[in-house]
């Protein structure tokens, strides 16, 4: 098995985790914070027609609590049901989940309740020949080219701060294309000078990028933007703030031909 990619870092060191793969992450940042904002039936009100399985990726998923949070929450599942045969959604949902981190994610896989239908998968995704095969592989089981809903919970900073703006903009670029719906969860500007401060109290140097950094300000807004204005997609609605501030946005894409019959949240 590959090192972690915080190998060289004290474990218990929050910003040991120069790519946000903090090792007990749903502790301070746990999954109710996020499913609890989300409508019941959100997969029937945006693909009521849908037949097939639905497809979804988690990109950032870390140990996997949130992943599986979400998979219950999306189906319908009650903690003590173990077996989603009768999703109350009505719907057949398979998630691929991956993270930079091989350790978080064979953690992940042996804690999962569901491993016929969520798959744990060690990627980065900025790597686009590991990308491409990967995610093509995992598509083509199914006969498809796309996933129907991508989630992005807190991972825009990281790719942000990691590859610059151009990275970002990337990013949200590649997201937009493959798939219906994105779910994303952008990190507010506060957050990134919060992990800088962490990086140089472990007597390392600002994150490369940080300071060159043209895209700041409202993120939220700043991503907003770049998806509807770059990546041909439309903000559905914001499920409301986190208790630690921090916007859940749902978008679709312009050109998808899927369309829901009512909206599943409030207009932003």
């Amino acid at each position: 098995m590959a090192a972690p990619i915080s190998e060289g870092f004290p474990a218990s060191e929050p910003g040991a985790a120069p790519y946000g793969n903090f090792p007990n992450y749903s502790r301070f940042h746990p999954p109710e914070g996020r499913v609890s904002l989300l409508p019941d039936g959100l997969l029937r009100s945006l693909f009521p027609e849908e037949a097939r399985p639905l497809l979804g990726l988690d990109v950032g998923c870390n140990s996997g609590e949130l992943s599986v949070a979400l998979y219950r929450h999306l189906l319908g599942l009650q903690e003590s049901k173990s077996s989603p045969e009768q999703p109350a959604a009505g719907k057949d949902l398979h998630l691929l989940c991956c993270d930079i981190d091989p350790v978080l994610i064979e953690r992940a896989r042996q804690r999962s309740p569901f491993p016929a239908s969520i798959s744990f998968v060690s990627l980065d995704i900025m790597d686009s020949r590991a990308r491409e095969s990967l995610l093509g592989s995992y598509l083509g089981r199914f006969g498809r080219s796309t996933f129907d809903i991508v989630f992005c919970m807190s991972v825009t900073m990281w790719i942000h701060l990691n590859h610059g703006d151009s990275g970002l903009v990337e990013f949200l670029s590649l997201l937009s294309s493959l798939c219906a719906y994105l779910l994303i969860e952008p990190q507010p500007w506060k957050c990134y000078r919060a992990a800088a401060r962490r990086l140089r109290k472990l007597g390392r140097n600002d994150l490369d990028h940080f300071r060159s950094l043209a895209i700041s300000g409202d993120m939220a807004a700043r991503i907003t933007q770049i998806l509807t204005k770059d990546c041909a997609m439309e903000l559905v609605c914001c499920f409301g703030n986190t208790s630690w501030d921090r916007s859940l946005l749902l978008f679709k894409c312009s050109g998808s031909t899927r369309k829901s019959r009512e909206s599943p949240g409030q207009g932003q």
